[in-house]
């Protein structure tokens, strides 16, 4: 019998799944780690590469700033592009290079610059420090040119921010510190200082513009009174610009903004003599070999460790359930092949893969064993039934004879012999399922005579058809040839005649008939006797299986002739029926190939 297993219920089937899922979960959580871990990269990279870049151009208008020219800048350059790893290209505007960090670069400028470095003309700073421009100035707060204070100013102006300093801690209890502004002047950084405290504190003088201070914003005041006349706007009089470089008065003005660009505009013209001139800025990644060994940071080394853990887990987990699912009914298996012989262990069945229907199949096989083992101790208890008759019977006139209780007279004689071949038969009846059942029973196939082999085995048993007051019949056309073993199947039908003439009552009759049909010889055996129950009818072709279970051998025979003429005709290649009508009619069947 062969199972088909559902799709959904193949262990091969979920084992597949299984595996798709774990290959699923470590390819999804590599990919996510991988995303995760590249996307970090990235924008770790993207945010250094960004300071660096501020970093260098911070650092080199720093150094615009301070410098009249740009004699010197080389080694700042080169530190800058050690401590970034960027390449570093100076240029002036009509690129002629200046500085670089990598010369062969310097041959092939980019097409467009980083930055363009120019202390007078940046990006407005929101970290000025006190003193300096407001946060709208485009100025570098480190461009001091005339406003840098002479030794002497600074001295006395950091004794005076000291003072102040004290003031503020016996008053207020508040901390000061001085520091000190890219022009020498001192100012003071508080966490938090009143208003009215600091002023109460304040020293004018601290706060006054010193000579060197003064001298420079009254050349600003002419530098903006001059931009004032080329651009017509109206100035306040008299015209006064203040430590943060604003107007005084600047309200009756006509035009505020326009005022501030002038303050602008003049600063730059009072500041560009100090300053190193505008210059290029190019930065660009150095030149990289191939390389391909990936690099983990430590963070990036244990979110691979955790993940791979995970999956690891994971995988462990779901592999284990199934694990467990699969050998569970596998050591339920194991355990039932390991019974003792002659108990039978019935194995659960929990599902309805391949493992159910292993289950059911041994099932299945210890049942046929146990039935199989029930008919060997049955036919061993018929065989010893079979041989102790005979046995007893010859044993009996034996022991009488020896007592002198029974003459050994011919009578005796014909006895003895009759049971001596009632032995010899069974003996030979099972020698012969014995060889089938081994396979080596041998047959030695021929053309033959259908109807003389018939009429041959009548004639044997006429004699016992005529004691018994039964007629044999028989019909089968002349020239009927079939090809077979002679000597088996002269057995065939003298078991089948034997045990047909052995069943029917005086005045009965036994029919032997044959015929080509579809390509087989037909022989049909049909009596008239006591027939065969219908229920009965499946055993009729087992080994020592009786119509009469009472063993009485009223109507002889040693149960196994019509075993060894269902094992004789599947040798032969064909098979034989019985059909059966209770007091009416048995016909035995048996169809051969031509």
């Amino acid at each position: 019998m062969t199972y088909e297993v559902p799709i959904r219920n193949s262990l091969l089937f979920r084992l597949l799944i299984t595996s798709v899922l774990i290959a699923l979960v470590s390819i999804g959580a590599t990919a996510w780690l991988t995303v995760r871990g590249t996307t970090i990269a990235i924008e770790q990279e993207r945010g250094q590469a960004l300071a660096d870049d501020a970093t260098i151009q911070d650092t080199l208008e720093g150094f615009a700033a301070t410098h009249r020219d740009w004699n010197g800048v080389e080694r700042t350059v080169l530190d800058l592009s050690r401590s970034t790893g960027r390449t570093i290209i100076l240029t002036t505007r009509a690129r002629r290079v200046i500085a670089t960090s990598h010369r062969p670069a310097a041959e092939r400028l980019p097409l467009n610059e980083s930055a363009v470095i120019d202390p007078l003309h940046v990006a407005p700073s929101t970290d000025q420090g006190v003193g300096q421009a407001e946060q709208g100035s485009r100025i570098d707060p480190r461009v001091v040119g005339p406003y840098r204070l002479p030794a002497k100013e600074r001295a006395e102006l950091r004794q005076l921010a000291r003072d102040e300093v004290t003031c503020l801690y016996d008053r207020t209890g508040v901390h000061a510190q001085i520091v000190e502004e890219a022009s020498g002047r001192p100012a003071l950084r508080t966490p938090r200082a009143p208003g009215d405290v600091v002023t109460a504190c304040a020293s004018k003088t601290l706060y006054a513009p010193t000579p060197t201070e003064a001298a420079a914003l009254a050349e600003l005041a002419r530098l903006v009174r001059g931009c004032a006349e080329r651009n017509h706007v109206r100035l306040p009089e008299p015209l006064t610009v203040t430590m943060d470089f604003q107007v005084a008065g600047d309200d009756s003005a006509e035009d505020p903004p326009a005022l501030d660009d002038c303050v602008e505009e003049g600063r730059r013209e009072q500041l560009a003599a100090h300053v190193a001139p505008a210059a290029l800025l190019f930065v660009t990644n150095p030149p990289r070999k191939a390389t391909a060994v990936f690099d983990l940071s430590p963070v990036g080394t244990l979110r691979v460790l955790v993940t791979t853990g995970l999956v690891l887990a994971a995988t462990i987990a779901v592999t284990s359930v199934i694990a467990i699912r699969l050998v569970r009914p596998l050591r339920a298996l194991t355990n039932a092949a390991r019974a003792p012989a002659g108990r039978h262990l019935r194995i659960p069945v929990t599902s309805k893969d391949e493992t159910g229907y292993l289950a059911a199949a041994l099932n299945d096989l210890s049942e046929r064993r146990e039935r199989t083992d029930e008919q060997r101790r049955t036919m061993v208890s018929d065989i010893a039934h079979e041989l102790r008759t005979p046995l007893t019977n010859i044993r009996g006139w034996l022991d009488a004879a020896q007592d002198g209780l029974a003459e050994t007279d011919s009578v005796l004689l014909t006895s003895l012999q009759e049971e001596a071949e009632l032995l010899q038969h069974i003996v030979n009846d099972l020698q012969v399922l014995a060889d089938a059942d081994a396979g080596t029973l041998r047959l030695r196939p021929q053309a033959l005579n259908l109807r003389e082999l018939i009429e041959q085995t009548m004639s044997a048993h006429q004699a016992t058809a005529h004691a018994g007051g039964v007629e044999i019949v028989v019909h089968a056309p002349d020239g009927l040839s079939v090809h077979a073993d002679p000597v088996r199947l002269r057995q065939i039908l003298g078991n089948l005649l034997s045990n047909a003439i052995r069943h029917t009552p005086p005045d009965g009759r036994v029919t032997l008939s044959a015929r080509h049909v579809a390509g087989t010889v037909s022989i049909e055996v049909k009596d008239t006797g006591s027939g065969i129950r219908p229920e009965d009818l499946p055993q009729v072709f087992d080994r020592f299986w009786r119509a009469e279970q009472s063993r009485s051998r009223r109507t002889g025979g040693s149960g196994l002739g019509l075993s060894i003429v269902r094992q004789l005709v599947r040798a032969h290649g064909g098979e034989v029926t019985v059909a059966s009508r209770p007091h009416v009619e048995t016909v035995f069947l048996v169809r051969l190939p031509c």
